[in-house]
């Protein structure tokens, strides 16, 4: 698979016991940000900024939702919501890059081994919604992301990112047989964001 070729089939979604994905769309707006709102603090430190606001909406959420499901659509970046089994609550997002992304391509990345930036295959970066995490739904999506990025997708070098201050997503990382990659620094964000691979 390769991004940024819209002939290329694509998988289009994944099925399980826990959860489902599945690509957003604009009209997940409302369901999304509730997930966002209930979220938010966690998502500051992965984001390193002030989003989402306490007064951020549901219109402002559809707005970047259209973005991303565009973004999709031409096979830039992917985008897939997190939800439950019956599709009726959302659980989270998975965002998939690659490494040329624009954000990414203004980043510093450093590595921390003997691995090259170029030699990654897709830059993955995931959210569980905050109700979720005791039950351990993080690590399953993410055991989950690790086999369909690798046999449904054909990406031999997946790399995950999560940001420094975000702890229990860093604990998260550390504790399994991935092992830290490279540091990002993207330009104006204080903390430094990790990549294990």
């Amino acid at each position: 698979m390769s991004f940024r070729d819209p002939v290329e089939p694509v998988p289009v979604g994944l099925g399980g016991d826990r959860f489902l994905l599945r690509p957003i769309r604009a009209d997940d707006a409302a369901d999304d940000h509730a997930a966002v709102m209930e979220t938010r603090e966690l998502l500051r430190l992965w984001e390193q900024s002030e989003w989402p606001a306490d007064d951020f909406t549901v219109e402002a959420n559809r707005a970047d939702l259209v973005g991303l499901q565009q973004r999709h659509a031409e096979h830039r970046a992917f985008t897939f919501t997190v939800r439950d089994p019956d599709d009726t609550l959302c659980l989270g997002c998975v965002y998939l890059f690659p490494t040329s992304a624009t954000f990414l391509a203004k980043s510093a990345v450093t590595p921390v081994g003997n691995d090259a930036w170029e030699d990654v295959d897709v830059v993955s970066y995931f959210w569980v919604r905050q109700s979720q995490l005791e039950a351990g739904l993080d690590r399953a999506l993410l055991d989950t992301l690790r086999s369909w990025l690798r046999d449904d997708w054909g990406f031999e070098r997946v790399v995950f990112v999560t940001n420094e201050q975000f702890a229990q997503q860093v604990g998260l990382l550390e504790a399994t047989d991935l092992t830290l990659r490279f540091e990002l620094r993207e330009p104006g964000k204080p903390g430094m964001y990790l990549v294990f691979g």
